[in-house]
């Protein structure tokens, strides 16, 4: 789970999205690129973090895997669909991480305990890693528990979005919507970070 040395580099921010209900619209175990659909207004202030060298990453419990709701070969498509709508904003990922686990699913190999579904924070470690990121001065921007749960363990900042706030969750700050959550968070850190 570790990436390359970087020894004496400089370490970027990262801000790790939740995918569904959080980068994009929800839908109930979406399972084809088409069923992708960018949350309202989150190509700017995504434009705005990624100019000043905000790593965006992508950390998503794709549980439909091990319940066999999803295709596997469907999940690059899927994706490839979601870099194509948010380079419409000039909007790039810098990485997307899928854990396809969830114990007591239908499907064998990926019905396992494992340390990469959120909560746990091994998706976030693993994206640190990759991609040379300070976790102390990253976010972890979700919708629910288990994504502020997962950015707590991983020492990142944490933003919550929804109607309204969950019971017993305390995030960094709470936002009514992804556009907003992200606009707070760039005003607050730019320029946190520049090349």
């Amino acid at each position: 789970m570790t990436g390359p040395e970087r020894t004496g580099a400089v370490q970027r921010p990262a801000v790790f999205l939740d995918r569904d209900g959080t980068l994009t619209e929800p839908r109930h175990y979406p399972s084809r690129p088409e069923d992708l659909a960018l949350q309202a207004g989150i190509g700017p202030p995504l434009r705005a973090l990624q100019h000043h060298g905000f790593a965006l990453i992508v950390v998503t419990n794709q549980s439909g895997l091990a319940h066999g709701l999803i295709d596997e070969a469907a999940i690059a498509p899927m994706h490839q669909r979601l870099r194509q709508l948010l380079a419409r904003h000039q909007v790039q990922l810098d990485g997307i991480y899928l854990c396809p686990h969830y114990p007591g699913g239908t499907l064998p190999r990926f019905s396992v305990a494992c340390s990469c579904r959120k909560p746990a924070p091994g998706m976030l470690h693993r994206a640190a890693g990759d991609l040379g990121c300070d976790l102390s001065s990253s976010w972890m921007v979700g919708d629910s528990v288990c994504d502020i749960d997962a950015g707590h363990r991983a020492g990142t900042r944490t933003a919550l979005v929804g109607p309204q706030p969950l019971a017993g969750v305390v995030p960094t700050l709470y936002r009514t919507t992804t556009a907003q959550a992200l606009t707070a968070i760039a005003g607050s850190e730019i320029p946190a970070y520049e090349d």
